[in-house]
């Protein structure tokens, strides 16, 4: 009887410390997939980010270079009169904004993606603080204002090359000056973009900041 209950009492103890060694194997395997996924998501987070940035920069290229490419020489008719006519960017003090914002704007974000892309190659994370978070927000909501208001100048002039001035014999300068209103509409376009992309990369740092 001694012997018997032994044994039993042997039995349960294996197979309590088969459950426990379970219970743990399990818990351990969960932790290990959950840690997986979240390294996963943050690694796309990061790749976004960098896109972003480069994306950001691109479109900031094209809009500076559209710009200082804009120009064209041609004739317009003015009661009957051919007159000869040279536009060139630098004419307008809107352009010459949008020239200097975006200038500044493309080296902030490559400023921006150099940082990203080492942070994402050494598998460290984009954001090391809340200070680098806010300075982050801080700097693509200043660049992302100043391209509003430079795309808008901009926006103003261009329009009114377009559709001439009422109630005098200015024409339409567009219709002769075609190549030079496309270089400046493009121009306008991505400075537009390039302030959305600005504005998306701030609602990023505000979700970190939200989360740490």
């Amino acid at each position: 009887m001694l012997g018997g209950r032994k044994t039993t009492a042997c039995n349960e103890e294996v197979v309590e410390s088969k459950a426990v060694e379970n219970g743990t194997t399990t818990s351990v395997s969960q932790a290990k997939s959950s840690s997986s996924q979240l390294g996963a998501l943050l690694s796309k987070a990061d790749v976004a980010h960098v896109c972003l940035r480069l994306l950001c920069m691109a479109s900031s290229v094209t809009a500076l270079s559209s710009m200082l490419t804009a120009r064209q020489a041609s004739t317009v008719t003015i009661y009957g009169f051919h007159l000869p006519v040279y536009s060139k960017w630098s004419f307008a003090q809107s352009f010459v904004y949008v020239v200097g914002v975006t200038a500044f704007v493309t080296v902030y974000s490559l400023l921006q993606l150099l940082i990203s892309g080492s942070s994402l190659l050494r598998k460290s994370p984009m954001i090391h603080s809340r200070n680098h978070a806010w300075l982050s927000f801080a700097g693509d909501q200043v660049f992302a204002y100043a391209l509003m208001s430079a795309g808008s100048a901009a926006s103003g002039v261009s329009n009114l090359n377009r559709t001439g001035i009422r109630h005098t014999p200015l024409p339409n300068f567009c219709k002769s000056l075609d190549i030079f209103c496309d270089h400046i509409a493009i121009s306008i376009a991505f400075t537009f973009l390039s302030c959305l992309l600005l504005a998306t990369s701030a609602v990023q740092s505000v979700i970190w900041l939200s989360n740490n």
